[in-house]
């Protein structure tokens, strides 16, 4: 599988979005069970926090142009081998497109058209990246460590979850002792 290096980069710090507008909330391994390609079974407890998502926006929602400002912190576990990851989605209107910036760790934005053809770049501290609205997204934790990504899309995107459950990614992300292999679908 091709993984591209970012075309931009840009340093920014790595705290969780704060203020009295912002929202977030955790995802724990058992809320989204079958994304990863050998299940969740595990030696991680159910309740084990996988990810947590923080977004803000200011306006109303359904006013075209406004914006969401968010991140991601995904964190350093693994299930039976395979680097944990979003579950991934097309936007539902997909003339809005998306950017994506890394803050702390190094991972993978893993990208596939709706021909099903999928590439990724690398994520680290500083890489910046465009999602086209038409392409399918998904973060991958490939580091020990905490990896934290940024975000800015329309309000007026939506998420699409559902044609990823019925046809995932080609490929899956493993780790194996320092070495990230793909494994294709």
């Amino acid at each position: 599988m091709k993984v591209l290096e970012p075309r931009a980069y840009h340093k920014m710090p790595k705290e969780v979005l704060r203020g009295e507008k912002v929202k977030s909330y955790k995802k724990c391994l058992k809320q989204i069970k079958g994304i990863y390609k050998y299940g969740n079974e595990s030696n991680l407890d159910p309740n084990t926090v996988v990810y947590e998502v923080y977004s803000y926006t200011e306006g109303e929602k359904e006013k075209e142009g406004n914006l969401f400002w968010g991140l991601t912190v995904m964190k350093p576990v693994y299930i039976n081998g395979e680097c944990n990851m979003t579950r991934g989605h097309f936007h539902e209107d997909t003339n809005c497109a998306e950017f994506y910036f890394g803050l702390q760790g190094e991972g993978l934005l893993l990208l596939m058209n709706k021909k099903g053809k999928t590439w990724a770049e690398k994520i680290y501290k500083g890489s910046i990246h465009h999602i086209d609205g038409e392409i399918a997204h998904r973060i991958v934790n490939t580091c020990d460590e905490e990896l934290m990504v940024g975000a800015c899309w329309p309000t007026t995107a939506g998420h699409n979850y559902k044609e990823i459950e019925d046809r995932d990614f080609n490929y899956r992300v493993f780790k194996n002792d320092s070495e990230v292999e793909f494994l294709k679908r």
